[in-house]
């Protein structure tokens, strides 16, 4: 079917309508991406159908169509998300494999049928969840994989997502990092299982880990090149820098900065906001600077809670995009989402990792100097101010940070995505001269 709509003066594009389902992590910040995917996809002509586990479906703002499969037991989607946000060493890692293993269990249940039922045209798959994999693999259709955090497309010399090791093609590096691969095993043993037996029952040649679940032809990151570790090029390996929906025109902010004092911005994200001790220490480490700080708890402090900070200014959400004009240095665990809004602005990162793909933004921002890291456990005020203080005061950190935010700027973004999602597609799109009556 080909659709037609003006695109400038004298023109009009025509563009082969296609069904997508987009399967995201049921977290917050992955759901953001790919509606930001869907409503590209969609202002395009194509239709777009979200395939989720139940119970995140108010997770979602879009007005796209959202079909869910049935619960994945282990209490839910809420019971799970707040087990994530608390994650407690290796016992807690293997509780979020669990969890996730049962989210991938019931997609490939009940996902089959519903599928079919929408005869989508492509699948575009979260990196996180194998499930993509294996559904677009047994229905015989083209996969997308979209990393929402840190790609896991390996390459010599880069550590696993989730680890803070630094960059290191030497074979000291090299043997380091099979030996990640090695424990990272045996801790995904849950995961690995799950994937080989719908593997089996789709009749598929055998799978076993998510990176085996990864698209063959196209794998896209909201990441640029300038802030990843150093990688060969590849040819289905695209960043193309932060995956986000419209911006509407600039808000003007409740808050009124002081001009003569520095911004520290402070937020762990739609999981870790509760972190009431770790923003107080921000707060007070701010304060023996002399910088003002707006913290940003995403609904997860009460009002009693967040008025205990001391903050000179706290709230639910803010708009990134706005905040990071005004801010002199952002404090936060680490999450791509953050980590690239702050960059884009060229204000340096101070990140104190907790878990998933922290630990490896964190080890990225410190070694392209454009911030810090500190480890989350016994942290004081005091370290945190001097992490600070040479953030504030180094020139060639927000130089670097400037040059990684003019790259994110150009990066192409939503738009650079959906182009590569439609050619791999088959998206037969072509502009055609026509006279306007």
């Amino acid at each position: 079917m080909l659709l037609h709509r003006p695109f400038r003066k004298g023109c009009y594009i025509f563009r082969q309508m296609s069904r997508f389902v987009l399967i995201p992590s049921p977290f917050v910040s992955h759901i953001r991406v790919f509606e930001a995917l869907a409503d590209r996809l969609a202002a395009r002509g194509h239709e777009v159908t979200f395939l989720v586990n139940e119970g995140a479906r108010p997770l979602f703002v879009s007005s796209a169509e959202v079909r869910s499969v049935r619960s994945a037991g282990r209490g839910g989607i809420e019971a799970m998300l707040a087990r994530a946000a608390r994650p407690n060493g290796p016992f807690g890692i293997l509780s979020t494999v669990a969890d996730v293993s049962a989210l991938t269990d019931a997609l490939c249940l009940d996902g089959p049928m519903i599928c079919r039922a929408l005869r989508p045209d492509a699948v575009i798959g979260d990196e996180m969840e194998p499930a993509a994999g294996l559904l677009a693999r047994h229905l015989s259709l083209p996969l997308v994989s979209v990393a929402a955090a840190l790609p896991m497309t390996p390459a010599p010399g880069i550590p696993l997502p989730f680890l803070d090791w630094p960059f290191d093609p030497s074979p000291e590096g090299l043997k380091r990092n099979e030996g990640g691969v090695t424990v990272a095993r045996v801790l995904l043993s849950r995961q690995r299982r799950t994937i080989a037996k719908w593997a089996e029952r789709f009749g598929l040649s055998r799978l076993e880990t998510a990176e085996d679940c990864l698209s063959p032809a196209l794998r896209i990151a909201q990441t640029v090149p300038g802030f990843d570790f150093p990688r060969p090029p590849q040819s289905i390996f695209h960043a193309v820098g932060p995956i986000r929906g419209e911006e509407p025109l600039a808000p003007v902010l409740p808050f009124a900065f002081d001009p003569a004092r520095p911004l520290v911005f402070a937020s762990f994200g739609t999981m870790q906001g509760h972190r009431r001790g770790l923003f107080s220490k921000i707060v007070r480490a701010a304060r023996s600077l002399g910088c003002q700080t707006l913290v940003a708890h995403c609904g997860r402090l009460s009002e009693r809670d967040a008025k205990a900070l001391g903050a000179d200014f706290v709230t639910d959400f803010a708009p990134l995009g706005e905040v990071m004009r005004h801010a002199a240095l952002c404090v936060t665990h680490g999450g791509m989402n953050t980590t690239m809004d702050a960059l884009r602005a060229g204000v340096p990162v101070l990140a104190v990792p907790i878990a998933f793909d922290q630990p490896g933004v964190a080890a990225r921002i410190a070694y392209h100097g454009v911030g810090e890291r500190l480890p989350r456990v016994m942290v004081s005020a005091r370290r945190i101010a001097s992490s600070m203080e040479r953030l504030l005061e180094r020139r060639e950190i927000r130089e670097n940070a400037g040059r990684i935010g003019r790259e994110i700027q150009g990066s192409g973004g939503a738009e650079l995505a959906v182009d590569l999602i439609e050619r791999a597609a088959g998206v037969d799109a072509y502009r055609r001269q026509a006279a306007l009556a």
